[in-house]
């Protein structure tokens, strides 16, 4: 079969991931799929033409009901699509985006949803179509390179300490983006920074939004103890990860973050903002922590019962399974 699939596909960000490994699975069932970014059509029309073309497409998949679905409106081949999170969570808020988004529904073959409260937030919206959503989580797959210096990245970053070896590096990994939040947790970080110079907190991930990313530089700037580093290679992020104190997810929305299921993967302690996303991939003081505030994070992680330390060794020991995405 050949397949058409259209995804958001900035680089160096989960989308591209996730795409990129279910194009991966798709071909090595045997199957041909050509893998395009939603960002390259103008319109349904466009992607129908595509698909007509000679040989023509035998079936189509897309990632995010709005910015990909939407394409596909058009094309007169079977379909499915997979939720990317902000479709649910927050495009589907916006009346003009909700009715594309019920129509790609009802002419979609199937939907699938990573976890089962993305599936019941799409059912909200659009309940004669429950039947053809299924829940699928995803997989991922992390390398770690064996050519990363830990203290070069460190430094790299602004990161300046006679005690780099001892420092505490929480990792935010995100594409710079307003639903991400990375400024969510930069004051309280810093203030924790002046009462123990080991605490670091490192901002990591492509400049996605410029507004925001200029925000962001700004904050980091000013900011004692927050850092903004380089973009890096996959290898050299999970790198990073890996040697990392604990791995931050600040999101205002997310469908299943890939950074928290590749910090898991790698053993990697994970504190992230409690939202139905996250709730569903975490299990608060087992596989991580979910905190509600900046706040609350930084009093669990200090005085609480579930301290980073005990959080830091068993997440060591539990070290999560790594998922399997089945299409």
């Amino acid at each position: 079969m050949k397949l058409l699939f259209l995804a958001c596909l900035s680089p160096k960000t989960g989308n591209h991931t996730t795409a990129e490994r279910i194009r991966s699975h798709i071909e090595s069932a045997g199957h041909t799929c050509e893998l395009r970014d939603a960002a390259d059509f103008q319109s349904p029309a466009e992607v129908a033409n595509l698909v007509s073309g000679n040989p023509p497409f035998e079936a189509a998949l897309a990632i995010h009901l709005f910015r990909a679905g939407r394409l596909l409106l058009d094309v007169h081949v079977p379909f499915g699509v997979i939720f990317g999170g902000t479709d649910i969570n927050e495009d589907v808020k916006v009346e003009q985006k909700r009715v594309v988004m019920e129509q790609v529904l009802l002419k979609a073959r199937f939907a699938v949803a990573f976890t089962d409260k993305l599936k019941e937030e799409a059912e909200l919206f659009s309940l004669s179509q429950s039947s053809k959503i299924y829940v699928q989580p995803q997989g991922i797959q992390t390398d770690v390179t064996e050519k990363f210096c830990w203290r070069e990245f460190l430094r790299s970053s602004g990161v300046s300490s006679e005690r780099l070896d001892e420092l505490r590096v929480f990792l935010l990994v995100c594409g710079l983006r307003r639903v991400k939040d990375p400024l969510y947790l930069v004051q309280v970080f810093s203030e924790w920074r002046r009462q123990d110079p080991l605490n670091v907190f490192v901002i990591i991930g492509p400049k996605i939004d410029p507004v925001l990313s200029a925000e962001v530089q700004a904050a980091v700037q000013r900011t004692a103890g927050v850092f903004l580093a380089q973009e890096r290679s996959q290898q050299e992020l999970h790198a990073a990860m890996k040697r990392c104190f604990a791995v931050v997810n600040s999101s205002v929305s997310e469908g299943m973050s890939a950074a928290i299921l590749e910090a898991m993967d790698l053993g990697v302690p994970v504190l992230a903002r409690n939202i139905p996303g996250n709730a569903a991939v975490v299990q608060h003081e087992f596989t991580g922590l979910l905190y509600s505030s900046p706040q609350r994070l930084i009093l669990a992680t200090r005085w609480g019962q579930w301290t980073v330390g005990k959080l830091h060794v068993l997440s060591k020991a539990l070290h999560y399974a790594t998922f399997l995405m089945q299409l």
